[in-house]
């Protein structure tokens, strides 16, 4: 017969616990088991005593006579010191997928060519900006801006006084209701 020491789940719907329990492997999970060793109650804090009880004196001696942990109650064996457990190390587990690596490269390649184009109309309006100056020094005194040209039809073009907000009113202006 082959026995096994695992969890058997009991506690209401959203709140469970768990007694560790002896059993042959064949049993149901919650089924019938030959003893119960200690229990667990995974809502409690990690750093709680009561978190895990178990009854090391009795683990032991299922483990001599052959019983096989299951992952979970190897770990519980493994922090009281009673089997050692080798660390487990899947270095592809955290890759992303295919569709997320895909993703990532057509996100790469898009923001290479928004930068791209950032660039050129970054240096197309460098050289604007030098035609415009070298431009401006020869001929200034016959050129009318579009700010010359347009009338001041009663707007006052002084600066608001020191400390007034910027979008007040001038002084006499109607509010608009």
């Amino acid at each position: 017969m082959a026995v096994a020491i695992r969890l058997s789940r009991g506690g209401a719907k959203k709140r469970p616990y768990y007694k560790i329990v002896v059993t042959d492997a064949r049993n149901s999970r919650d089924g019938k088991f030959i003893e119960r060793i200690g229990s667990y109650n995974p809502l409690l804090a990690k750093d709680n005593p009561d978190r895990v009880k178990l009854d090391t004196e009795r683990a032991r001696h299922w483990l001599s006579v052959g019983a096989k942990p299951s992952d979970r109650v190897h770990r519980f064996f493994d922090q009281a010191g009673l089997l050692e457990r080798a660390a487990r190390s899947n270095p592809n587990k955290g890759e992303p997928g295919e569709k997320a690596k895909e993703r990532a490269e057509e996100r790469a390649t898009r923001e290479a060519e928004l930068a791209a184009a950032a660039a050129e109309a970054e240096e197309t309006t460098a050289d604007v900006a030098e035609t415009a100056e070298a431009g401006g020094d020869e001929g200034e005194a016959g050129a009318a801006t579009p700010a010359d040209e347009a009338p001041n039809e009663g707007q006052s073009t002084a600066e608001p006084a020191e400390g007034a907000p910027e979008n007040a009113p001038a002084d006499g202006a109607e509010k608009a209701e």
